[in-house]
């Protein structure tokens, strides 16, 4: 994909999804504020919720920790 056509507004459910991708618990809290800058915490637990990237149920866990929502789990064990 080429990072230079994507628009910030048009294409958040692939940006937010794709900025946590390769997130671990040591780079998530740089990771996650550098959303935040862009977008809104509902923003960002919504596109979480509904991608398709395999995103871990680690940094799942994270995020609806730290916005203090109920945990999800984008696979199930």
């Amino acid at each position: 994909m080429d990072h230079s056509k994507l628009n910030l507004s048009r294409d958040k459910d692939i940006i937010i999804p794709r900025a946590l991708y390769a997130t671990t618990p040591d780079t998530f809290e740089t990771d996650i504020q550098k959303l935040e800058s862009l977008y809104s915490h509902k923003m960002i637990v919504k596109y979480l919720k509904q991608t398709k990237e395999n995103i871990s149920n680690k940094v799942c866990l994270l995020v609806a920790k730290r916005y203090n929502v109920e945990p999800f789990l984008r696979f199930s064990l």
